[in-house]
């Protein structure tokens, strides 16, 4: 009969054992999933950065782009005026 036992306790000591490793496991699992989900959050942050980076190089790209068409313009303005005064100055 205690034969009977100690495998019964023996059996129970090994499920119990692998009860053991098992949530030491579900523990390693959780905290590699909290360090996902910090780095995921992480990233996210990083992306907004960039986000908003772009969008401040896309306002300074636009400006730009305006000023460079302003002065395009005026370069083509005088010299449109200019060669019509030397136009003007030889036909005269």
């Amino acid at each position: 009969m205690a034969d009977k036992w100690e495998d019964r306790l023996t059996r129970i000591e090994q499920k119990v054992d692998k009860l053991a490793e098992v949530l030491v496991s579900l523990a390693r699992a959780e905290e590699k999933i909290h360090a996902l989900q910090d780095d995921h959050t992480n990233m996210s942050e990083r992306m907004n950065n960039f986000s908003e980076k772009l969008d401040n190089i896309q306002k300074a790209v636009n400006e730009n782009t305006r000023t460079i068409s302003i002065i395009n313009r005026l370069f083509w303005i005088v010299i449109v005026a200019g060669t019509t005064v030397i136009a003007s100055q030889i036909l005269m």
